[in-house]
C-alpha cells in the first residue's frame, strides 16, 4: 500500500558530482552537486542547480564556466567534504588533495583525479525557487584514458566505480543486469526462433 506525501525531490538514484569552478587559482573552488543532470545531446548541453547563497555561486555567475567531474568510489569522502565546508573558509583542491587540472576550453579547472570531466559554458540562468539552474553547452569531455577499452574504443565507465547519491546517502554501483537495446534485441530473438518453428 502506498502513502501520500508532500511534493518533494525524490528522484534517485542521482551522480554526486563535484563542480569546479574559478578563472584563476586563488579563485578555484569545488561544490558538491547531485541536482544535476543532460537536457539535450545535439547540441550537448547539460544543467546544475546551485542554491544562491552558496559560496561557489557568484563564482559560477561571474565566469558562466564550469567542470563537471564525475565521481568515484575512492572520491567518496572528498565529494561529501567539499559538499558540507565553504570554499569561503577552506582550499577545497589543498584539503582534500584533489589536483585542479587544465581544461581545454573552459577557465575553470578540472580535477585530475576524476574519470570523466566535462567543460561547461552556461547559456542561462533560471531562478526556481530555492535553487538557480544553469543550463549550459558541453564544449569539452576530458576522459581518464585508462578507462578506454582499446579493443572496441569504448569508454567503460563503470570500471572506475561511479560514486551516486541516494536519499542522503552515498553509493557504489552493483552487478550490471543489462545494456541498452537489450530489451528489443531478446524479444527479436524469440520471435525469430518463432517465426523458424512455424516454417
Amino acid at each position: 500500500m502506498k502513502q501520500d506525501w508532500k511534493p518533494g525531490t525524490m528522484i534517485y538514484p542521482l551522480p554526486a558530482l563535484l563542480v569546479s569552478c574559478g578563472s584563476t587559482e586563488e579563485e578555484y573552488n569545488i561544490i558538491t552537486v547531485a541536482w544535476a543532470g543532460t537536457i539535450c545531446t545535439n547540441p550537448a548541453m547539460c544543467y546544475i542547480s546551485v542554491r544562491p547563497e552558496r559560496y561557489s555561486y557568484p563564482i559560477l555567475k561571474r565566469n558562466m564556466e564550469f567542470v563537471i567531474n564525475l565521481t568515484t568510489k575512492d572520491m567518496a569522502f572528498a565529494t561529501d567534504w567539499c559538499g558540507v565546508r565553504s570554499g569561503k573558509d577552506y582550499n577545497k583542491f589543498e584539503e582534500m588533495k584533489l589536483t585542479p587540472g587544465k581544461a581545454k576550453i573552459v577557465s575553470a579547472p578540472i580535477i585530475e583525479e576524476s574519470p570523466l570531466c566535462i567543460e561547461c559554458r552556461v547559456k542561462e540562468i533560471i531562478s526556481l525557487g530555492s535553487h538557480d539552474m544553469f543550463i549550459a553547452d558541453v564544449v569539452n569531455v576530458k576522459a581518464d584514458d585508462k578507462y578506454l577499452n582499446t579493443e572496441t574504443g569504448k569508454f567503460e565507465l563503470s570500471q572506475a566505480n561511479p560514486l551516486v547519491y541516494v536519499h542522503g546517502g552515498y553509493f557504489e554501483l552493483g552487478p550490471k543486469v543489462g545494456k541498452f537495446g537489450w530489451s528489443v534485441e531478446k524479444n527479436r530473438s524469440q520471435t525469430k526462433r518463432n517465426s523458424e518453428g512455424l516454417l
